[in-house]
């Protein structure tokens, strides 16, 4: 009996494999030409990006690779303290239609426990010269005080690719700022959009938006810190479309379907909707992370009756959301600037005034506390603060950018009267919060960092909501 089980093991795994092999060489008849103009992480001929941490929750995370052509991936982990009892995640088979990227589950995991994982690539182990390991969230409710939350966010990654940039001055520099946020050591690394960014050769085609995507993945100095942190990430118009890109883009579906492709978010929209919105926890804190294009009205649109940023189901789901959360902090991802005086003609002060006083008034109505609105696109950091009617603070941070070109003088430039003094940055930058004490005395304290790691300010918001 054990050796016809035995037996039909094997037989399963080889018809396994032929089957993974048929796949392979099927999806290698098309031409990888993404894979063959850039170079990824050296030392490893399979590997093109990654691998990247995206969610985790107490007993699931997901890991996510991109490979140089078609091929079988999988991921080999176990508990830190437990290096004799090894798991695997299913093989994923990665194709040209999908960029050659794999998500793989790792599901046979604890609360509170800390993993370390090896990347096989075609039954090659992966060897890398940073730590491959991740972390379950804590099952602390009930049990302890939450625990300490480190998390990290930028806005605006551009990498140069002469060849397809426009002619001048390269856009991009200073990509040490990837390098930089791994060493902070965070748990959570949130991209604010224009994450990557579509050029005329890339915006219309499927095969161009993945040859960008890629490109911008593959630059060396991000690899240690899409595997030290759970990424999380929402769009803004350039890894969406063109520039000031909106619902009417004839191929939203498809940067849709890229993104989702190149991130490791826990959901894609909310029910019934697609787009990038999703949501979750970590620790006590929740995350909203929203959807400002593939709804949104047209910037110019002088005749359309209800101008949006978000759509209305969009922005009914997040108001009621966030009037239902318990959390000592909401953290929202939004894109756009939302609390600014400026009438840019990016702001929502200028475009979307209606729509941002709806928000901030059902904010107000509610008595909710703690929100803090976090924001990319302008290219300059700054803080933003307003007390409202039922005397709760509302702070917008725009943090920007981290290697696209900045706005130089933006302080002397950008007139905005809830600017909190002393925080504006006109060069490349990006934040870490640290929010940390007992359940009912939470603190969230925030840095602005330069590429190189530098601090260049600290503000602390304490449990009642008040900036210290």
């Amino acid at each position: 009996m054990y050796l016809r089980t035995h037996q039909m093991i094997r037989s399963m795994k080889r018809h396994r494999l032929i089957f993974y092999l048929s796949i392979i060489l099927s999806a290698t008849a098309c031409s990888p030409r993404i894979s063959n103009s850039i170079s990824g992480p050296q030392g490893n001929a399979g590997l093109q990006s990654g691998p990247m941490l995206g969610y985790a929750d107490m007993f699931e995370v997901l890991i996510w690779v991109q490979t140089k052509s078609a091929g079988v991936v999988k991921i080999e982990y176990w508990e830190a303290e437990k290096p004799d009892r090894k798991f695997q995640t299913e093989p994923v088979v990665t194709v040209a239609q999908h960029g050659f990227t794999a998500k793989c589950t790792a599901d046979r995991l604890e609360p509170g426990r800390n993993y370390q994982y090896t990347v096989y690539i075609n039954g090659g182990a992966v060897q890398l010269p940073y730590p491959t390991t991740f972390k379950t969230q804590p099952l602390w409710q009930y049990r302890t005080d939450p625990p300490t939350v480190s998390i990290a966010m930028g806005s605006c990654s551009y990498v140069n690719e002469p060849e397809y940039d426009r002619p001048g001055k390269p856009y991009g520099s200073e990509y040490q700022i990837f390098g930089s946020i791994a060493a902070k050591k965070p748990d959570v690394m949130l991209w604010l959009g224009d994450n990557w960014y579509f050029r005329e050769p890339d915006f219309n085609t499927r095969s161009g938006m993945l040859h960008r995507a890629t490109h911008t993945r593959s630059v060396p100095e991000m690899q240690p810190l899409l595997a030290a942190a759970n990424n999380y990430a929402i769009w803004d118009d350039h890894d969406y479309g063109p520039n000031d890109a909106d619902a009417t883009f004839i191929h939203k579906d498809m940067a849709w379907q890229v993104f989702q492709d190149f991130w490791g978010n826990p959901t894609y929209g909310i029910p019934g909707h697609k787009g990038c919105t999703t949501f979750f926890n970590y620790a006590d804190i929740e995350f909203f992370m929203l959807d400002n294009r593939y709804y949104r009205t047209p910037d110019y649109c002088k005749t359309c009756p209800e101008k949006t940023a978000l759509g209305h189901d969009q922005l009914e789901w997040f108001l009621e959301a966030l009037a239902a959360s318990r959390a000592p902090f909401k953290l929202v991802a939004i894109g756009g600037q939302l609390l600014t005086t400026d009438n840019h003609d990016e702001t929502y002060t200028h475009l979307y005034k209606a729509e941002r006083d709806t928000i901030l008034s059902r904010i107000e109505r509610e008595g909710i506390k703690g929100v803090v609105f976090l924001t990319g696109d302008r290219h300059f950091t700054e803080l933003s603060a307003m007390k409202n009617g039922a005397g709760n603070w509302v702070y917008d941070l725009t943090v920007s950018a981290l290697t696209s070109g900045a706005f130089t003088d933006a302080g002397k430039k950008i007139k905005n009267d809830y600017r909190v003094d002393g925080t504006v940055v006109d060069h490349h930058s990006f934040s870490i919060f640290n929010i940390s004490g007992p359940r009912k005395e939470r603190q969230l304290e925030m840095k602005i960092y330069d590429a190189d790691g530098k601090e260049l300010w600290t503000k602390t918001i304490g449990p009642d909501g008040i900036m210290k």
